[in-house]
C-alpha cells in the first residue's frame, strides 16, 4: 500500500484525468434511474459487457418496476441466465421492483439509505446510482478503485470504506463528481491487476508504485 499522496500531486493527477476525458461515463447501459439500479445490481461479480448483453433484451420489455413485476421472476431469469448468480439476482429484482411500486410510486429514491434498503442493493450500488443518475459526488469503490487507490496513494486504505473516505477527504471538490469513473476506467484499462500498462499511463511520473512495467 502506497502512502497517501499530498494534495498538490492529487490535484495534478485529476487535472490530467480531466484534460484527457472531461466527462467520463459509466459503461452499464440504462435508459432511466430504474434500469440503472437493476443494471448495477446485476453487475455484482459480473462484467459490464456481460450485463449489457443480458439487459438489452430485458429492458426492451421491462424498463419500469411495473413492467418487471408483470414479467415475473421466471421471465427475468430467461433474460439474465448468462449472468452469475442469476436466480438470486432475479429474486432481488422482483422484490425491489415491488418495493418501488408499493412504497415509492414506482420511482427510484434519491437517498442512500432508501436505496440500500432495497434487496440486492449495497452501498456501492447505491453510490453508483446517486452519482450517475442524481449527479451527487458519491464514490462507489470497486476492485479497480481499491487497486488504483492503494497502488498510487491517491486514496489508500485497507478496506473499501476507508478508500471511500480517502477519496472524499483528499480529492479536490471540483473533481469529486467524476472521481470514481476516472479511477474505475484507469484501473480497467491502464492500471490493470496483472499487467499494468505503466508505459502508456498519463500519471506514471506521479505514481509511487514500485513494480512499474516501464
Amino acid at each position: 500500500m502506497a502512502k497517501q499522496l499530498d494534495y498538490l500531486t492529487i490535484r495534478e493527477i485529476f487535472r490530467r484525468f480531466h484534460a484527457a476525458d472531461p466527462e467520463p461515463k459509466g459503461e452499464l447501459e440504462h435508459v432511466n434511474a430504474y434500469t440503472l439500479v437493476v443494471a448495477v445490481a446485476l453487475s455484482a461479480q459480473a462484467t459490464d459487457v456481460g450485463v449489457n448483453r443480458a439487459t438489452r433484451g430485458l429492458f426492451a420489455v421491462a424498463d419500469t418496476p411495473e413492467k418487471m413485476l408483470a414479467l415475473g421472476e421466471e421471465g427475468v431469469i430467461e433474460h439474465i441466465k448468462t449472468i452469475g448468480l442469476y436466480r438470486n439476482k432475479a429474486k432481488n429484482i422482483i422484490k425491489l421492483s415491488r418495493i418501488l411500486v408499493e412504497q415509492y410510486d414506482g420511482e427510484v429514491p434519491s437517498s442512500r439509505a432508501a436505496l440500500q434498503a432495497l434487496p440486492g442493493v449495497g452501498r456501492k450500488t447505491a453510490n453508483v446510482v446517486l452519482n450517475m443518475w442524481w449527479r451527487m459526488p458519491a464514490q462507489a469503490v470497486d476492485t479497480h478503485i481499491f487497486r488504483v487507490g492503494n497502488r498510487t496513494g491517491i486514496c489508500p486504505g485497507r478496506d473499501v470504506d476507508v478508500v471511500e473516505r480517502a477519496i472524499e477527504d483528499n480529492i479536490p471538490a471540483e473533481y469529486q463528481l467524476h472521481a470514481h469513473h476516472w479511477l474505475i476506467l484507469h484501473g480497467r484499462y491502464v492500471c490493470k491487476a496483472r499487467k499494468p500498462a505503466c508505459g502508456t499511463c498519463l500519471i506514471r511520473d506521479l505514481c509511487p508504485f514500485e513494480e512499474k512495467t516501464l
